[in-house]
């Protein structure tokens, strides 16, 4: 599936599409040439309304040339008082064409519910119609598969694992391959699916048999004319020394299909199972190339350029002036002047960031800044110079306690380049949390507070960190506080 000069973008469709990441890079490869796409997202489902809400927003920009996106799209976004829905209504009304066709492309539907099914089934044929090069992309949702998710299932008193419909939605990815035969597929997970299993049997080892023949393990027969086959070959991405095809090894070795975003250049250190599979009619004799290694990416070269701001202080009057007063207390508390000789330098540290904080007047940010972002890390891919501001760059209230322990750490992190564990921490510092006690023990959350360490990539962002603050603390002591979700999103690698 060559691009050849002048030829029409490849389609692309997109389930299973979350905020529409993955789908993103393609529809912008390469970046560095905005006018000139490779890839052209034709559809894209997602049954989270937000996310869809969002699918929508970024397919109406794709109706137009990068450099003329209306005005009026900018305007929008930077009224935030008023919800999404209403602005991107005022929006659609004003371009209607391309409104509708961004109405075609994104579809808020559920795979797997019988619901939805015709809908998924029509929108999938006017996507792909007959066309016979195309890519499909997407990953099964990963709560079933996930290390987390299956702790959380075990404390369930009825749980039982093939009674989860969310370990078998691959299949609905299977069939949408089975039915369609798209010339290439993504297929991206968690890499907890390695050792998830089903009635003790291991599910990504039938995962990866079914997606070699797909319409044969639905029980399909026949094949597509004009030369379509309907097998694939799957391939893992990582070095060229361990490409594999995986139909030829009796033993492959399955870790071989993990991928760890930081060595390629993500600012997150996120690793995920791919696949990539193509059909066997084009993959005769063709090779992909491995992943191109690349330099880590540092958290201060993502997030250096986004204005500094301060935390707020929760369950009582917060103002700038109240939060330096019970930030100021640290420097005067028992577990600060109990720091030994040999964290001298970790008391001077933190005596400079009070000191720092004193000096700025820094407020909590909102959801619309005005800001020329400037950032030093994929420039061109994260900033829009039309945008003139920064959005979603509001911070979170905690308490003066907890204030004290991200200054700790904070300022622990910059002087060790790691991120302290409990036991590093101040007696004084640590929660009054029988958790914590067994942290220490050797147990689990031994690292509740976690600094994301300004010259390494971070850890991975999850979807729920709106609950786990205390895990994405900012590296820089002197704004004492967690990040923020526009913060979050550039760690995610989201334009914007």
């Amino acid at each position: 599936m060559e691009q050849k000069r002048n030829r029409s973008p490849i389609p692309v469709v997109d389930i299973f599409a979350g905020p529409g990441g993955l789908g993103e890079g393609f529809a912008r490869y390469p970046y560095q040439e905005p006018d000139s796409p490779k890839f052209q997202i034709r559809l894209s489902i997602e049954k989270e309304i937000r996310s869809h809400e969002t699918l929508r927003l970024r397919s109406f920009t794709r109706q137009f040339p990068p450099q003329n996106i209306p005005d009026l799209y900018y305007q929008v976004l930077q009224q935030t008082e008023r919800s999404l829905t209403e602005r991107m209504h005022d929006l659609f009304e004003k371009y209607p064409r391309q409104a509708e066709a961004a109405e075609r492309e994104a579809v808020c539907a559920e795979l797997g519910n019988r619901k939805f099914k015709k809908v998924i089934e029509n929108s999938l044929s006017q996507a792909v119609g007959d066309v016979k090069d195309w890519v499909l992309l997407g990953g099964p949702p990963c709560q079933a598969y996930s290390l987390v998710g299956r702790s959380r299932n075990r404390g369930k008193k009825d749980y039982r694992p093939e009674q989860d419909h969310r370990h078998f939605l691959y299949q609905e990815y299977l069939k949408v391959i089975a039915t369609h035969l798209p010339a290439v597929f993504v297929m991206e997970n968690v890499k907890g699916l390695l050792s998830a299993t089903v009635s003790n049997k291991r599910i990504f080892e039938q995962i990866v048999h079914d997606l070699q023949n797909p319409r044969q393990s639905l029980g399909k027969t026949g094949r597509k004319s004009g030369g379509v086959k309907s097998s694939y070959r799957l391939y893992s991405l990582n070095d060229s020394s361990q490409l594999h095809m995986f139909g030829e090894h009796s033993n492959p070795d399955f870790k071989n299909f993990v991928i760890r975003m930081e060595d390629h250049g993500v600012p997150q250190a996120r690793h995920r199972l791919i696949i990539l599979g193509i059909r066997e009619d084009l993959a005769v004799d063709r090779i992909p190339m491995a992943l191109a290694p690349a330099e880590p990416a540092p958290v201060s070269k993502v997030l250096g350029d986004l204005p500094r701001l301060r935390s707020g202080l929760s369950k009582q009057e917060d103002t700038c002036t109240e939060w330096l007063k019970q930030i100021a207390r640290a420097t005067r508390s028992p577990w600060y002047r109990n720091l030994g000789k040999e964290q001298s330098g970790l008391k001077l540290a933190i005596k400079k960031a009070v000191s720092e904080m004193k000096q700025a007047d820094l407020d909590r940010g909102s959801e619309w800044i005005p800001h020329r972002a400037n950032p030093v890390y994929l420039k061109h891919w994260f900033s829009d110079r039309k945008m003139r501001g920064v959005f979603n760059h509001a911070t979170r209230g905690h308490i003066p306690e907890d204030l004290h322990r991200y200054l700790f750490a904070a300022c622990f992190a910059g002087e060790n380049e790691y991120s302290p564990s409990l036991k590093d921490f101040p007696g004084d510092l640590l929660p009054n949390h029988q958790n914590v006690r067994k942290a220490l023990s050797g147990s689990l959350f031994a690292d509740r507070f976690r600094v994301q360490v300004a010259e390494r990539p971070s850890t991975t962002i999850t979807s729920h960190i709106s609950k786990d603050g205390h895990y994405y603390i900012h590296p820089d002591p002197s704004q004492c506080r967690s990040l923020t979700v526009r913060e979050a999103a550039r760690l995610q690698t989201f334009p914007g």
